[in-house]
C-alpha cells in the first residue's frame, strides 16, 4: 500500500499544485497495478499531521510519500531532513502562526528521510524530470508533517517515507515572471518516480546524484 499526501490551497493561493499532483500520481500508480491512496491535508499546524497520522494507522502503508509546494523552486526537490520545529512566516489557513516551537515536545531535533533520495533524483535525470535533493523543508505545515511522519515511522519497521517539495503551476505564475514552474503532468510523473524507487531500491546509492540533469 502507498499513501500519497498533498496540500489544501494556502495563502494568497486558489490551488496547490501538490494535491493536483498527487491525484495524478495516484492515477498513473494505479495503471501501472499499484495499491495507492491519495489523501489532502489541510495547511494547519496540528490538524494536517492528526489527519495523515490517522491515515496511516488505517491504511498501514509500506510507503509514504508527501508534496507540498515551495514557490520559487524550479525542481522536484527531494527533501533530506525533517526539523522539530515551527517557525511560521504566516498563519496557516486558521490563522495559526507558532513562532520556534517544537512539532513533536521532547522529539530528536531532526529526522531524515528514508526514501531512497539519489536512487530516485538518478531516475528523475533518466526521465528528464527536473529534480534536486533539498537540504530544508521549511518549518512551515509542510515541514511539520514532514517531522510529524518520520516521528510515526521511526517506530513502524520496514516503511517507508518522506517529503517532495514541488514548483509553481504555470497558471499560478504571472505572464512574462521569471518565477519558475513546472507542468503538472511532469509533477505527477516525478512523484510516481519517486514512488516507483522507493519500492524497488532496497538501499540508497552514494552516487546516485552524480548523473548531470538534463536541460
Amino acid at each position: 500500500m502507498i499513501l500519497l499526501t498533498g496540500f489544501e490551497p494556502f495563502g494568497e493561493e486558489n490551488v496547490n499544485p501538490s494535491w493536483q499532483a498527487v491525484q495524478r500520481a495516484r492515477d498513473i500508480l494505479r495503471s501501472e497495478g499499484h495499491k495507492v491512496e491519495a489523501l489532502e491535508l489541510p495547511c494547519v499546524f496540528g490538524e494536517a499531521a492528526t489527519v495523515l497520522l490517522a491515515a496511516i494507522e488505517s491504511l498501514t502503508p509500506d510507503v509514504v510519500v508527501c508534496a507540498g509546494l515551495a514557490g520559487g523552486r524550479e525542481r522536484v526537490s527531494l527533501e533530506r531532513v525533517a526539523i522539530n520545529c515551527d517557525d511560521a512566516r504566516i498563519p496557516d489557513n486558521k490563522g495559526k502562526r507558532p513562532i520556534d516551537e517544537e512539532v513533536v515536545p521532547g522529539g530528536p531535533a531532526a529526522y531524515f528521510s528514508t526514501l531512497p533520495i539519489k536512487a530516485a533524483l538518478r531516475n528523475l535525470q533518466i526521465e528528464g524530470i527536473k529534480g534536486e535533493i533539498s537540504q530544508s523543508a521549511g518549518t512551515y505545515v509542510c515541514n511539520h508533517v514532514f517531522y510529524a511522519l518520520m516521528h510515526a515511522l521511526a517506530t513502524k519497521d520496514g516503511v517507508r517515507g518522506g517529503f517532495v517539495h514541488l514548483p509553481y503551476l504555470p497558471q499560478q505564475v504571472p505572464e512574462g515572471s521569471a518565477t519558475p514552474y513546472m507542468p503538472l503532468e511532469a509533477m505527477a510523473a516525478g512523484i510516481a518516480v519517486v514512488v516507483r524507487t522507493a519500492v524497488q531500491a532496497p538501499v540508497d546509492g552514494p552516487r546516485a546524484s552524480r548523473v548531470p540533469i538534463p536541460q
